[in-house]
């Protein structure tokens, strides 16, 4: 019952958080307007994430078991949520980005002293432990996982849903282990409901729409990266290494395969395009909703996959090779997705 009031008070603080912020984000300037990339109408409040995360800190707070570890979550969340409203408002370039992320990751890595130590049985004779290379390897996590967020953030809803999926199976796996973290997923759920809400106009088409902004969807990244590599060091590992890739499987995905193919252009892998995987289906024909639904059973889909083989202990280099095989299938289809969708009409 306590969760359940935490996580309604969540929801609730959050649109009203919405409420609050949403002059002061049009008096400020903290709005994305419309250009070649940017298909909305009008001035569109970018203050998704600062709402979520002052809902999610004040509830959290309260219900939350304070530990340094929470503390210097809440210190790294603020720091990148503030490096996401600089973005939203300047545009800032690529380095001082990727330099605010690496201090936000040492946070994690050098503040908490956590960091991932072995990548697991992904080879299946022995496990692949990584010792101090670790180090290094949770900080490009931490990076690769605000930028996934932040990249596949493209049509309304898309990063949100994304994100209630990822965050539905963290909450999962950690209440099994009996993992009090399993209390952050839970908030975050209920303040994305509550952003979403706005973000989508559903069901209440008269209210004023609002976008994440950068802000919120590097959030929603970091946050991501922390509970996995929580949980996975924890004493009472609530996933294994492999399993994360399932559960971030999408934004993953669809990072490493548009920075490839930008690379293979000989374009900076950061530079924005339309070529993610929700524009294909929009050049397809398909509507934003249509596309919105079916990314998000996809990434249902692979979620699935991965809490599915947690609870019934799938071998991980089974696991890691059932990745590979989807991945590889998911570069292939985006390759040739217009001959895909030629035989498919003609069937």
């Amino acid at each position: 019952m306590e969760y359940l009031v935490s996580f309604i008070t969540v929801f609730f603080l959050t649109c009203v958080a919405i409420k609050v912020l949403n002059p002061i984000a049009q008096r400020v300037g903290l709005v994305d307007l419309p250009n070649d990339r940017k298909k909305h109408v009008g001035a569109i409040p970018l203050i998704g994430g600062v709402s979520i995360y002052c809902s999610v800190l004040l509830v959290s707070s309260i219900v939350f078991e304070q530990s340094q570890l929470f503390n210097l979550y809440l210190i790294s969340a603020a720091l990148i949520l503030f490096l996401g409203v600089l973005d939203d408002k300047y545009d800032l370039s690529v380095r001082i980005r990727i330099a605010a992320q690496v201090i936000t990751a040492s946070i994690l890595v050098f503040g908490a002293g956590l960091y991932l130590t072995s990548l697991g049985h992904i080879t299946y004779f022995f496990e692949l432990k990584l010792g101090y290379v670790g180090i290094l390897f949770t900080v490009f996590a931490v990076i690769g996982a605000i930028n996934a967020f932040n990249m596949v953030d493209g049509i309304d809803g898309l990063a949100g849903m994304l994100s209630l999926v990822t965050f539905s199976a963290l909450a999962l796996l950690f209440y099994l282990v009996g993992n009090s973290w399993f209390i952050l997923p839970l908030l975050f759920i209920g303040a994305i409901l509550g952003y979403l809400l706005f973000n989508l106009r559903w069901p209440f088409e008269s209210i004023e729409k609002i976008f994440m902004g950068d802000a919120g969807s590097m959030l929603i990244g970091l946050t991501v990266v922390w509970l996995l590599v929580i949980g996975v060091e924890a004493d009472a590992q609530a996933l294994a290494p492999v399993t994360a890739l399932y559960l971030i499987g999408i934004p993953l995905m669809d990072m490493a395969a548009i920075m490839y193919r930008r690379i293979k252009k000989g374009m900076s892998p950061f530079k924005p395009d339309r070529d993610h995987l929700h524009h294909i289906f929009e050049r397809a024909g398909y509507s934003r909703k249509q596309t919105l639904i079916r990314i998000t059973l996809i990434s249902i889909a692979l979620a699935a996959v991965g809490v599915c083989g947690e609870l019934f202990q799938v071998p991980e280099s089974i696991m890691f090779i059932g990745f590979l095989v989807i991945f590889a299938a998911y570069n292939w289809a985006l390759a040739h997705v217009w001959q895909i969708l030629t035989w498919f009409r003609k069937v």
